[in-house]
C-alpha cells in the first residue's frame, strides 16, 4: 500500500510541476522578461530565449507531462491491482483521475498563472537543460508540428495595447493623468501632416530680400513671428528666413541700409503630406526650427515649426509674446469672409 501511495504522489506532483511551469511560461509578459534580461541574470536570459522560441521548451514539458500521466498511470494501475485487487481497480482509477484533474491540472495552472514571473524564472534553466537532453524527441515533435505552428510571428505589443496600458496605469495611480494624456498624444504624430499643423500662407509675414532694413522696418516690428520669411518678388519665391531678433539688432546698431538678404538663412522645404513624426525627426537631426510647406504644384502653402509639432504632444504652447493663439483658425475665418464677399458680388 505504501508503494502505491508513493507512486500516486509522484505522478500527481510530476503532473502538477509540468502544468504549473507550462502555464507560467505562457503567462509571463515578454516585455517584463526583456526588462529582466537587461540585468544579464542567467535565468532571465534563458527565460527570454524560451519566450522568443516556445516550440522546443513546450515540447519538452509535454513529453515530461505525458511520461508522468501515461507511464505513471500504467505503473499505478499495475501496483493498484496487486494491492487492492482487480475488483477495486475501477474505483481507484476514478479517484486517481479526479486527484490528477484537481491537484495535477487545475490548482497548479492557477498557481502558475498567479506567480508566473517567479515560477518562470525558477524553471528557465532546468527547462533549457531538459530541452537539450531531450533533443532527439523534441526534434521529432518539432518537425511533426511544424506545418501547424508556422506562420507570421505576433508582435510583442501594439498601439492599442499601449494606449490601454496608459489608461490602466492612470486609473491605478501608476502614472499621472498628464503623462497618460501625452502618451496618447504621441500616437497622433503619424496621423497628422504638415498641412494640418502649418501656419497658412495667408497668415505669413514675409519681406523681400532686396529691401533694406529701414525699408522693411514697419513689417519687421509688426511681425508676430521670431522667424520671418525672406522672398524675392513673390511669396512663392522663398530665399530663406531671417531671425527677427537679428533684424532688430541690426536696426538698433545703425545698419539700416543693410539688405535683408545679407541676414537670410537657408530654409528647408517639405511637402504638405509629410507626417508629423517624420517632421519631428527632421527638425531634431538638422537642428532646425522652421520649414516651408509647399503644395503639389510647388507653391508655398504655409510654414511649420518645431513648436507646431511638439504641440501635438503637449497641447497648445503660448508664451507672453503670442498675440494670436491659433493662427490656423484665424486664417480659416479670413477665407470664409473672402468667399462670402465674393459670393455677394
Amino acid at each position: 500500500m505504501l508503494q502505491l501511495i508513493t507512486i500516486v504522489i509522484v505522478v500527481i506532483l510530476g503532473s502538477a510541476l509540468c502544468s504549473s511551469v507550462e502555464t507560467a511560461l505562457f503567462s509571463v509578459s515578454t516585455l517584463r522578461v526583456r526588462q529582466l534580461a537587461q540585468s544579464n541574470n542567467p535565468s532571465a536570459v534563458a527565460l527570454l530565449a524560451i519566450r522568443e522560441n516556445m516550440n522546443r521548451p513546450i515540447a519538452t514539458i509535454v513529453i515530461l507531462n505525458n511520461i508522468f500521466n501515461i507511464i505513471g498511470s500504467i505503473v499505478t494501475g499495475s501496483v493498484a491491482t496487486q494491492a487492492l485487487g482487480s475488483e477495486w481497480l475501477g474505483v481507484f482509477s476514478a479517484v486517481l483521475t479526479f486527484l490528477i484533474i484537481i491537484f495535477g491540472e487545475i490548482i497548479p495552472k492557477t498557481i502558475g498563472e498567479r506567480y508566473s514571473e517567479q515560477l518562470a524564472m525558477l524553471a528557465a534553466l532546468p527547462v533549457t537543460a531538459l530541452s537539450i537532453a531531450f533533443t532527439p524527441l523534441v526534434w521529432i515533435l518539432e518537425n511533426v508540428t511544424a506545418p501547424f505552428s508556422q506562420g507570421k510571428k505576433r508582435p510583442t505589443t501594439n498601439e492599442a495595447e499601449i494606449k490601454l496600458l496608459a489608461n490602466i496605469g492612470q486609473q491605478e495611480g501608476i502614472i499621472e493623468s498628464d503623462e497618460a494624456e501625452m502618451i496618447q498624444r504621441v500616437f497622433r504624430l503619424n496621423d497628422v501632416t504638415a498641412a494640418d499643423l502649418m501656419t497658412p500662407r495667408i497668415m505669413l509675414t514675409h519681406i523681400r530680400g532686396n529691401l533694406t532694413i529701414a525699408e522693411a522696418k514697419t513689417d519687421i516690428i509688426a511681425s508676430q513671428h521670431t522667424r520671418i520669411l525672406v522672398t524675392d518678388e513673390s511669396i512663392d519665391q522663398v530665399m530663406g528666413f531671417a531671425l527677427k531678433q537679428e533684424l532688430l539688432t541690426a536696426m538698433v546698431e545703425g545698419q539700416k541700409h543693410q539688405n535683408i538678404s545679407t541676414l537670410t538663412r537657408k530654409v528647408r522645404f517639405v511637402p504638405e503630406v509629410i507626417q508629423a513624426d517624420r517632421l519631428l525627426k527632421n527638425f531634431i537631426e538638422a537642428h532646425e526650427h522652421l520649414a516651408v510647406v509647399v503644395d503639389e504644384y510647388g507653391s508655398v502653402a504655409g510654414v511649420v515649426t518645431l513648436e507646431d509639432v511638439l504641440e501635438v504632444i503637449t497641447g497648445e504652447i503660448v508664451d507672453e509674446t503670442d498675440r494670436s493663439v491659433d493662427l490656423q483658425e484665424i486664417a480659416r475665418k479670413k477665407r470664409e469672409k473672402m468667399l462670402q464677399s465674393l459670393s455677394i458680388k
